[in-house]
């Protein structure tokens, strides 16, 4: 078993010592200076785990464009963290994410013929409908604030708001839900470098029994259609062409587990840094045209996404230098988000009315854009505005934890009190 640890080195590219050190403790609770430094000197980096990076938007962005693959079987050069997930996955019979047959998985044709199947059912018809749905949910978690005084607002508002909202779009069996929740928290931690054999084993072992919970839902949903995403993902097809068992319980699984992580993260990541600076929120409470604005600007300043990946299928051209094929590339949409060639000298500074905003990374790019950004923004947009508006005297009352995450990054409480 290979041991990983965070240390500095001295950089392939460069002779100086600034390098991405994704466990160090300062970087885990504020990533930002880190990724200022990697800007300005190591741009493109050749990583001691086996791993390409890039830190600045134009090559982020440029990235996330190109015909780069998702596939992890392309990749040819590999790092220490491969032998841990070789030697735990290597014990399963099968893969995490329904075999690699998701959306976020797969290369075109698979992907393109994939995302067309999933994208019937996932309309902005389907988002639309569900807004005073969202409006409704927010209502009742901030009259339970208001009754209590003093609650953690990722308990009481960014955590349950995203996870009825996609159980209630997906029409999901109510007596699936609570494990679901469990299990999808546990699934996300494989977005994160994980060097811990115990905690994969956990991962993979909550995959496959999310994958025969969905398998479960499915049947029952065939025996009792309704007017939901699942019953759509189930009738999806498009000239004779469906979406096959294994294909469907790997979409379902995805969407279930990517819509609502990234959205606690944003509702909580957002709160967070309103709280941190009540005069951008006393300038939100008092301009409703901002409202959409505002998101872009939270999602932009602290992204609930910080990192995306490539595989390059050829050899790859950055900034004058050359990443070979086979190579698995990070591209850091945190990093981009504050890159002051796009944002200005003030990238580090949140503004609600900055008006490039929306320039941001963090919903990726390309053929893999984030299929669901609508419906995220639109929860983002009714939990905040209508908690800033309704609790103007809203404040911390204590330390909010960071959960530590190098690529999912949030806040797993966030303690406050309302007047």
């Amino acid at each position: 078993m290979v041991q990983l640890s965070a240390r500095r080195y001295v950089s392939s590219m460069t002779d100086t010592v600034v390098s991405f050190q994704p466990f160090d403790p300062s970087f885990l609770a504020d990533p930002y200076p880190q990724y200022e430094a990697l800007r300005g000197s190591v741009p493109v980096e050749r990583h001691e785990f086996g791993f390409w990076a890039l830190w600045r938007h134009a090559d982020v962005t440029a990235m996330l464009k190109d015909r780069l693959s998702v596939e992890d079987t392309n990749v040819t050069t590999f790092g220490p963290m491969r032998e841990v997930y070789d030697e735990i996955y290597g014990e399963a019979d099968m893969q995490r994410r329904g075999g690699g047959v998701s959306m976020l998985d797969r290369d075109p044709p698979d992907h393109t013929r994939l995302r067309r199947l999933v994208s019937q059912a996932f309309t902005p018809k389907t988002v639309e409908r569900l807004v005073p749905v969202i409006q409704d949910l927010v209502d009742e978690a901030l009259d339970r604030i208001a009754d209590e005084g003093s609650v953690d607002l990722i308990e009481a508002l960014a955590f349950p708001l995203p996870f009825a909202v996609i159980s209630e779009m997906m029409g999901m069996p109510e007596d699936n839900v609570d494990r679901l929740r469990e299990l999808s928290s546990l699934i996300v931690r494989s977005l994160e470098p994980v060097p811990d054999a115990e905690v994969v084993r956990q991962i993979l072992a909550a995959d496959i029994e999310m994958a025969e919970r969905t398998a479960e839902a499915i049947a029952w949903k065939r025996q009792h259609p309704a007017d939901d995403l699942l019953t759509a993902l189930i009738n999806a097809e498009e000239a004779g062409d469906a979406l096959t068992d294994e294909e469907l319980i790997a979409q379902v699984v995805l969407l279930y587990v990517a819509g609502h992580e990234t959205t606690v993260n944003l509702i909580g990541n957002g709160t967070l840094a309103l709280l941190n600076h009540p005069e951008q929120a006393a300038i939100w409470r008092d301009r409703p045209d901002l409202d959409d604005n505002a998101v872009e600007e939270l999602l932009r300043y602290d992204s609930p996404v910080q990192f995306t990946r490539r595989v390059t299928l050829e050899d790859y051209e950055v900034d004058g230098l050359t990443i070979p094929k086979g190579c698995f590339v990070m591209a850091s949409l945190g990093s981009a988000n504050r890159d002051e060639a796009v944002f200005g000298p003030d990238a580090g500074v949140i503004k609600l009315d900055r008006p490039n905003a929306k320039q941001h990374a963090s919903f990726g790019g390309g053929v893999h854009h984030c299929l669901g950004n609508a419906l995220s923004r639109r929860e983002a947009k009714a939990a905040l505005s209508s908690l800033f508006r309704r609790f103007p005297n809203l404040v911390l009352a204590g330390t909010p934890t960071r959960n530590e995450r190098i690529n999912l990054r949030g806040v797993t409480d966030l303690p406050v009190t309302v007047y």
